[in-house]
């Protein structure tokens, strides 16, 4: 089982969760994170961290965001691994509470 980070973190990418993880299974894109789901070693140290709510426990995770679970095994293989805490991108306080940000999100890396 892992943890996974859903559609809250588009656009804010706040990185809390990057200083807390014991295994560094955080990968980075132009405008998310995402957890690879063989390195998770399902601690929960992230989730109280992230200040959108974006990380669920894979069997916790919404229905409607249940994509997620793939798209984050698939993005980690691609991403790069971010170990440390970083800036949240400029507009991430305009983007905290918008819904449906599924269209914004870029599958570039970092």
């Amino acid at each position: 089982m892992a943890f996974v980070v859903a559609e809250p973190c588009i656009n804010c990418k706040f990185t809390d969760c990057v200083d807390v993880c014991p295994v560094d299974c955080f990968y980075e894109g132009e405008n998310m994170l995402v957890i690879h789901p063989d390195e998770c070693i399902d601690c929960g140290a992230c989730l109280p961290e992230c200040p959108v709510e974006a990380i669920f426990d894979e069997d916790e995770l919404p229905e409607a965001w249940d994509e997620y679970k793939d798209l984050n095994a698939r993005l980690a293989e691609n991403w790069i691994n971010i170990t440390e805490k970083t800036d949240a991108l400029p507009d991430a306080e305009k983007f905290r509470d918008v819904d449906a940000k599924r269209d914004m999100l870029s599958e570039n890396s970092a």
